[in-house]
């Protein structure tokens, strides 16, 4: 990278469950010394809320409310366990909770309710707009964040992520059924291609990289490519 002032970048980086977004988003704010913010782990947040208080996911008001009063806070990881931000739900530490299967299973369905979105919004839009940061979600370039200076879309077969994930969570030393996780991840794809507001869907000036058959190495030397060629001084 050339010498001289450090970069000051919005980055956003979307893409379905399983595309690669958490690894790609975290390595390119390491190199950067940039902030790595996952938007989804704020919706696994009031999700896991809502379970743990008994609250019916398809209650949409109770849920809205829950989002409205709870306090979400995501910070550098405090621990190092292989998370890549630590996540307070009230002052909990709930880092991995929100990664369980029944998470999984209910997460699409509160994203999709508007008073759930605007409460998460705004505080995302709040980190955002600091600038020197890469947000990774399903609507950051649509929605959250669309002043941002690049905007990446990654994509791969539904086979592929669900195979991702599920390594992730046998890693884990969690037992979770393939077939489960597959057929959970084809649901979670059409609740977040349809729903109403906010859907996942590429923003018109985004660059899309499918991430089927690529490395982890081959999908960051693509967008470092294009950070050298846009913003970087030649």
């Amino acid at each position: 990278m050339a010498e001289g002032k450090p970069l000051d970048l919005m980055i956003a980086i979307d893409g379905p469950a399983g595309s690669g977004k958490t690894t790609i988003a975290q390595w390119i704010a390491a190199r950067f010394g940039f902030l790595y913010f996952d938007t989804g782990v704020m919706y696994r947040a009031v999700t896991l809320a809502a379970l743990r208080r008994g609250i019916e996911i398809a209650d949409e008001d109770e849920v809205t409310l829950l989002a409205q009063q709870i306090e979400i806070d995501i910070q550098p990881p405090s621990i190092d366990d292989g998370r890549t931000n630590t996540i307070l739900l009230d002052s909990e530490d709930v880092s991995w909770e929100i990664r369980s299967p029944l998470v999984e299973a209910h997460v699409s369905q509160v994203s999709t309710y508007p008073g759930v979105r605007s409460a998460m919004t705004s505080r995302q839009r709040e980190i955002g707009l600091r600038g020197r940061v890469v947000m990774a979600g399903r609507d950051i370039g649509t929605v959250v964040l669309p002043e941002a200076d690049l905007k990446i879309f990654l994509d791969a077969s539904v086979q592929e992520r669900a195979r991702r994930r599920y390594l992730e969570c046998l890693d884990r030393g969690e037992e979770i059924s393939f077939k489960e996780l597959l057929n959970s991840m084809k649901e979670r794809d059409r609740l977040d291609s349809t729903r109403d507001h906010a859907p996942l869907k590429v923003a018109e000036d985004a660059v899309v990289i499918d991430t089927t058959s690529l490395s982890i190495d081959e999908v960051t030397q693509q967008i470092m490519a294009l950070i050298q060629e846009r913003f970087i001084p030649h």
